[in-house]
């Protein structure tokens, strides 16, 4: 698959995750067979303001390449001087964020603020793409409504404006995730744009991806939620595409990413800060397993990679030694 002048290994993609999708979890995505992965939602003003902390989810390494940086933000000035700083770290895609419904961020008329106000998007769209040469993107929501006139006319002004290609999270500015992702938009605009479009929403499982594909025919499917503590859904997907038996993923695998998870974290972030987001974040590789709530209250207190490490170990013995743990895909 293409997005302007990038060739893809394939077309599954990790949807950026706002404080999810950081550089250790893109990897695992990433050796999960992710054709590419998306990083989270970055400030516009915080890069052209030179933050240190924003500037930091622009750290990127070989192993997850290709690379998508998401950027948001309202004005156009800023919008285009922040992409040109995300090409010049090394980014393969500058993405414009049009979707995202927090209250904080559409106050600023930024996300799917965006949608409401076409000539500012447009204007945006021209500046960003005429700062940078590497291909641009856009995620964008259904729109305001249920209709999706807003969806279908963004991506007709995107594909003018010089977009490379359109990922469609098919829900209203006000549903946040509930409901139910509303594909037949996704399939209303593959029919009036000739640019890629890549459908998300509503992928739990690989047989979801390929049902979607179908239904929409669109170019490419972006998975976000189900990959939360389940990177491995990436190479199911894969399969069930190209019609081979889906992998399944067995005890000692999947506590092998664990660990790769809590270490590669404790690198980039240091011990301290990587021990505080794992008492919550390595809960989400355990659930539906046997004795998954005591995990989760001993490893709500680790302090240290060493206390982690040894948490794991044991949780890992004690189901191995039990048995019947089910695989992962099955």
């Amino acid at each position: 698959m293409k997005i302007g002048s990038l060739t893809l290994d394939n077309n599954v993609i990790l949807a950026p995750l706002a404080g999810i999708s950081n550089l250790p979890f893109r990897i695992l995505a990433k050796e999960a067979g992710c054709g590419l992965v998306c990083s989270e939602m970055v400030s516009a003003n915080g890069l052209v303001r030179k933050s240190k902390k924003t500037n930091q989810l622009l750290d990127s390494l070989p192993a997850e390449k290709p690379l998508s940086v998401q950027i948001f933000g309202s004005d156009p000035a800023v919008m285009a001087e922040a992409a040109k700083i995300v090409e010049a770290s090394g980014a393969d895609i500058v993405d414009v964020n049009f979707g995202c419904s927090v209250k904080k961020v559409i106050k600023t008329g930024s996300g799917v603020a965006l949608m409401k106000t076409p000539e500012q998007s447009e204007a945006l769209l021209k500046a960003v793409r005429k700062s940078i040469r590497i291909p641009l993107t856009i995620k964008m929501r259904t729109g305001w409504d249920k209709s999706g006139t807003q969806a279908v006319g963004l991506a007709e002004m995107a594909e003018a404006c010089g977009v490379d290609a359109i990922a469609v999270h098919p829900r209203t500015a006000t549903q946040g995730f509930a409901g139910q992702a509303d594909w037949s938009i996704i399939a209303a605009i593959k029919e009036r744009v000739n640019i890629p479009v890549i459908g998300n929403g509503d992928i739990f499982a690989a047989e979801d991806a390929v049902k979607m594909q179908q239904e929409t025919s669109c170019d490419a499917v972006m998975v976000g939620r189900k990959a939360i503590g389940s990177p491995w859904i990436f190479s199911q997907v894969l399969a069930r595409i190209k019609g081979e038996k889906m992998p399944s993923v067995d005890l000692g695998q999947r506590f092998a990413i664990i660990k790769r998870y809590l270490q590669r974290s404790v690198r980039y972030v240091g011990e301290e800060q990587a021990c505080r987001m794992m008492r919550s974040r390595l809960c989400w590789f355990v659930k539906g397993l046997p004795h998954s709530s005591q995990f989760r209250r001993s490893i709500n207190h680790i302090s240290s990679e060493i206390e982690a490490l040894e948490i794991i170990a044991d949780y890992q013995q004690r189901l191995a030694q039990e048995g019947g743990v089910p695989l992962s895909g099955e």
